[in-house]
């Protein structure tokens, strides 16, 4: 077994030989640099094949209006003469139709949309009790009256927005609640008039002098014909009892007294 005084040569050797290296001078070594690019080739960093693609797909990528780099390729330039618009006071007038079907989407030609105070000037809904005397064509021609109205309440509030006209909403709205309360009393009524409408031919299904299947003829009553001959026969007796007797036919009563008695 060495002795400690055997190793203190050997321990001084190792510390002499790292104190050397750490005091060693440096060279320096020129490594070849890559310079930086911005494509899309050079920014790859994962080679791995299971690496998430981040290919950027955009054509405009390098170019900058602040840094003024232009673009990536050359483009083509003509020394054509642009077209010069042709000014607003050589153009053709435009010809409108006076009878064309798009003016009815204005109340006033006009004007684009109207006072608040007109828009006031209107009545009230109509009622489901007074919808439901009115016709099936009376009631398609207030439809579409109703559509109408609306069409124009929508025309006319779009341009006080655009506009920015800054009246007439709030008197706009109410007229158009009016309008919509009207079309609702309309599809309350058809509605009570097809389930009237069903009802009915569920009775008819069950009637057997109602035959569906003749659109034409559907009512065929089985004693139709049994009434016509009974009320000819009724005809007929009262037209005898009602006849005139001549009076010269009639026996005298005297000679009915002188007659022998059997």
């Amino acid at each position: 077994m060495a002795s400690p005084a055997a190793l203190r040569p050997s321990m001084g050797a190792i510390m002499q030989t790292c104190r050397s290296a750490a005091t060693a001078p440096k060279v320096a070594v020129a490594v070849p640099v890559r310079a930086l690019s911005t494509s899309a080739a050079l920014l790859k960093r994962h080679k791995y094949p299971t690496a998430r693609v981040t290919r950027d797909n955009s054509k405009q990528r390098g170019e900058s209006a602040l840094r003024k780099s232009g673009t990536r390729w050359k483009l083509s330039v003509s020394d054509e003469p642009l077209p010069e618009p042709v000014p607003r006071e050589e153009l053709p007038p435009i010809q409108v139709d006076e009878n064309h079907g798009l003016w009815d989407f204005f109340y006033d030609r006009e004007t684009v949309a109207m006072a608040p105070l007109e828009h006031t000037k209107h009545g009230r809904a109509w009622t489901v009790s007074e919808l439901r005397k009115k016709s099936w064509d009376d009631l398609h021609r207030l439809w579409w009256v109703c559509v109408k109205e609306r069409n124009r309440i929508a025309t006319a509030n779009w341009e006080r927005t655009k506009s920015e006209l800054g009246f007439g909403l709030a008197e706009a709205n109410e007229r158009d609640r009016n309008v919509k309360q009207t079309m609702r009393g309309i599809k309350h009524v058809l509605t009570e008039r097809f389930y009237a409408w069903e009802d009915a031919v569920k009775l008819a299904e069950q009637d057997p002098e109602i035959d569906l299947s003749n659109p034409e003829n559907p009512y065929t009553p089985s004693t139709f014909l049994e009434a016509e001959e009974t009320a000819e026969g009724a005809e007929a007796s009262e037209a005898q009892s009602t006849t005139e007797t001549d009076p010269t036919t009639i026996p005298s009563s005297k000679s009915q007294a002188e007659a022998p008695r059997v």
